[in-house]
């Protein structure tokens, strides 16, 4: 936790892929401070036509290279959440030359009582894991 969902245009190689990944991991253990384990990643492929990714009325500049990653997460705080956005962006660019302009992010928060590890618990709620302990 917390969960990340890439959305690509198809066309990426395994190694491209596996990279990314990496490097979004490592600015995720960085700004979120996430025990290194902490690893939830989903990635889905679009053809072309099926994801639409325009700039808001920013004039930001799209390619076939768009990433969309939907970051599903615990509250962290405006801060890391912004040290997050800036070293994704720096380490997707450096690592898989993926310019800044391709990165869209979008932070979904969500409580304790939202998450089940396995066997049906609520692993923060029920003190297994570093969240409330129980009653």
């Amino acid at each position: 936790m917390p969960l990340l969902h890439f959305h690509l245009v198809e066309g990426r190689s395994d190694g491209e892929i596996k990279t990314l990944l990496d490097a979004a991991h490592e600015a995720m253990l960085e700004a979120f401070k996430v025990p290194r384990g902490d690893r939830y990643q989903i990635v889905s492929e679009h053809k072309p036509s099926r994801m639409i990714v325009e700039d808001t009325g920013l004039d930001i500049p799209r390619t076939g290279n768009v990433v969309l990653l939907q970051v599903f997460s615990r509250p962290r705080g405006e801060e890391a959440n912004a040290l997050f956005y800036r070293l994704l962006v720096e380490r997707l660019e450096a690592e898989c030359g993926i310019a800044p302009s391709d990165v869209m992010i979008s932070v979904v928060e969500n409580e304790d009582a939202h998450w089940s590890f396995g066997y049906g618990r609520a692993q923060f709620l029920t003190g297994e894991l570093g969240g409330k302990k129980p009653d």
